[in-house]
C-alpha cells in the first residue's frame, strides 16, 4: 500500500503542477480504494500542502495580489465550513453535480461561445465554492481554476495564485481533520516522505510547464477540468 500510494502521489503532484490543480483529484480516488475515507483525505491533503509549498517556491514571482484577496479569503472561510460538514452531508450528490457541470463549462469554453466575466463577483463566487468543496470532499481544485481561468492569467500566474489559495485552504482544512482523529497516530511517519514525494513532483511538474506554451496550457486546464468532471459523474453513477 505504501510504495503505490507515493507513486500516485508523486504522478498526481507532477500532473497537477503542469494543470495548476488536480493533484487530490487524481490521488484521493485511487488511494480510497485501499484507505478509508478519512484517512485518505488526511494523507491527501498533506500531499496538496506539501506540493502548493512546492509550486509557491517554484512560481513565487507570478501570483496575482488582487486575486490573491478577493478569491482567496472567501475561500479559506468556507473550507472550514465545508471541512467542519464532512461528517453531516453526503457528498456522492456534490460530486456528480459538480461533475456536469464542469463538463458543460469546459466543452462550451473550449468553443469559445462562453466566458466567465472578469469580475469581484467572479473571484468571490469561485472562492466560496471552491473553498467549500475542498473542505467537505477534499478536491475543489478543478472548480478554482474554472472561475481562476476567467481572468486569463499568464500560465506562471495562474498556477502561482491556484498555489496560495489551496495552500491557505488547506492549512485551515487539515487541523480540522486531525483534531477530529481522521489519521491514526501510527500512520503520521508517513508525513515526511508525502512531503518529500510532493517537492519532486512539483519540480519536475513546474520544468513541464516551463517549455508550454500559453495558449496550450489554457487548453490543458480545460481539457483537465472536464476529464475532472467526467471522473466526477462516473464516480457518483457508481
Amino acid at each position: 500500500m505504501n510504495v503505490l500510494f507515493f507513486i500516485i502521489a508523486f504522478i498526481s503532484e507532477v500532473v497537477g503542477t503542469i494543470a495548476g490543480f488536480g493533484s487530490s483529484t487524481i490521488a484521493l480516488p485511487i488511494s480510497l480504494l485501499f484507505l478509508d475515507f478519512k484517512t485518505a483525505i488526511v494523507l491527501v491533503a498533506f500531499l496538496h500542502i506539501f506540493g502548493n509549498i512546492g509550486r509557491v517556491s517554484f512560481f513565487r514571482f507570478g501570483f496575482d495580489k488582487n486575486i490573491l484577496l478577493k478569491f482567496g479569503m472567501i475561500s479559506v472561510l468556507f473550507s472550514l465550513v465545508g471541512a467542519l460538514l464532512v461528517n453531516y452531508i453526503p457528498q456522492a450528490g456534490l460530486k456528480g453535480g459538480l461533475g456536469v457541470f464542469l463538463i458543460i463549462y469546459s466543452a462550451i469554453s473550449w468553443s469559445g461561445t462562453f466566458k466567465l466575466k472578469a469580475s469581484s463577483a467572479t473571484a468571490l463566487v469561485g472562492g466560496t465554492l471552491s473553498g467549500f468543496l475542498a473542505g467537505l470532499i477534499g478536491t475543489g481544485g478543478a472548480l478554482r481554476a474554472m472561475f481562476l481561468s476567467a481572468f486569463q492569467l499568464p500560465k506562471e500566474k495562474f498556477i502561482a495564485t491556484a498555489a496560495i489559495i489551496a495552500l491557505a485552504v488547506d492549512a485551515i482544512r487539515i487541523p480540522v481533520y486531525i483534531s477530529g482523529g481522521y489519521l491514526d497516530s501510527n500512520l503520521y511517519w508517513l508525513v515526511p516522505i508525502i512531503f518529500v514525494t510532493a517537492i519532486a513532483g512539483s519540480f519536475v511538474g513546474k520544468k513541464i510547464v516551463d517549455k508550454i506554451p500559453q495558449n496550450f496550457f489554457r487548453k490543458v486546464v480545460l481539457s483537465a477540468i472536464f476529464m475532472v468532471g467526467v471522473k466526477f459523474v462516473i464516480d457518483w453513477l457508481l
